[in-house]
C-alpha cells in the first residue's frame, strides 16, 4: 500500500470538502431564495462538471493556470510557483469537479425548507445571516452531511482531473487512484487488488453512512 498517496488522498479530500461546503452553502442559499435572472446560467454551470468528461475539465484548468494565461501568470506572480502539478492546483481541480455533489444535495435541502417560516422571522426583525445560522441551516443539516460524505467520497476516486492537473509526484500530487493506475501499468495486479479494495471499502462505507444516519433522523 501507498501511505504517501493515502495520506494525500485523505487530505485532499478533506480540504476540498471543508471549502467545498464554505462555498456551496451561501451559494445554494442565493440560487434558492435569490432574485436573479443569472439563476438558469450559474445553475448550469454548477452542473456542468457532473457531465464534462473529467480529463476535458483537468485541460482547461491545466490551460488556464499555466503561465500562458493572464490568470495563470496572476497566480505565478502572487504565490511564486505554478498551480499545476502542485496539491494547490489538486484542491482547484477538485473543488471544481466535486461542485454538483455540494451544490444539489444542499440546494434540494433548502428548496424544502417552508417560505413562511422565513417570512415569518424577517417579520420578527432577523436578519439574513440570523436566518440562515439559525433557521436554514439547522433544518438542512440532512442534506449539508449528504453533500459533505459525497464530496469526500468523489474526491476519492477521482483520476481524470487529478492526473492532468497535478501529474504523477510521489508525495506531491500522486493519489490512490493515480497509485492504482501505475500499480496496474507495471503488472502488480495484487497491489492495485489491494488499492481498488480500499477505494471500494471508503465509498461503500460512506454510503452506509449516509443511509444509516438518515434513518437515525427520521426515528427521532
Amino acid at each position: 500500500m501507498d501511505l504517501q498517496a493515502l495520506w494525500l488522498t485523505l487530505k485532499l479530500a478533506s480540504v476540498t470538502t471543508l471549502l467545498l461546503l464554505c462555498a456551496s452553502i451561501p451559494l445554494s442559499y442565493w440560487l434558492v431564495f435569490g432574485k436573479t435572472r443569472w439563476k438558469s446560467i450559474v445553475e448550469a454551470v454548477a452542473t456542468l462538471p457532473l457531465l464534462l468528461p473529467p480529463t476535458v475539465l483537468g485541460f482547461y484548468l491545466l490551460v488556464l493556470l499555466g503561465p500562458r494565461t493572464l490568470p495563470g501568470r496572476f497566480l505565478i506572480h502572487l504565490i511564486g510557483h505554478p498551480i499545476a502539478f502542485s496539491f494547490s492546483g489538486l484542491v482547484i481541480g477538485s473543488m471544481i469537479y466535486s461542485l454538483p455533489f455540494a451544490v444539489q444535495p444542499i440546494t434540494s435541502g433548502f428548496s424544502t425548507i417552508a417560505t413562511e417560516i422565513l417570512d415569518a422571522a424577517i417579520l420578527l426583525g432577523a436578519n439574513r445571516l440570523t436566518i440562515l445560522t439559525s433557521l436554514v441551516l439547522p433544518l438542512a443539516q440532512r442534506s449539508i452531511f449528504t453533500a459533505a460524505v459525497l464530496c469526500f467520497t468523489h474526491t476519492i476516486g477521482e483520476f481524470g482531473v487529478v492526473l492532468m492537473i497535478g501529474g504523477d509526484i510521489p508525495g506531491a500530487t500522486r493519489t490512490l487512484s493515480i497509485a492504482m493506475y501505475d500499480q496496474v501499468q507495471d503488472f502488480r495486479y495484487s497491489q492495485a487488488n489491494h488499492t481498488a479494495l480500499l477505494l471500494l471499502a471508503i465509498s461503500l462505507g460512506a454510503l452506509i453512512l449516509v443511509y444509516g444516519w438518515r434513518k437515525q433522523l427520521r426515528r427521532v
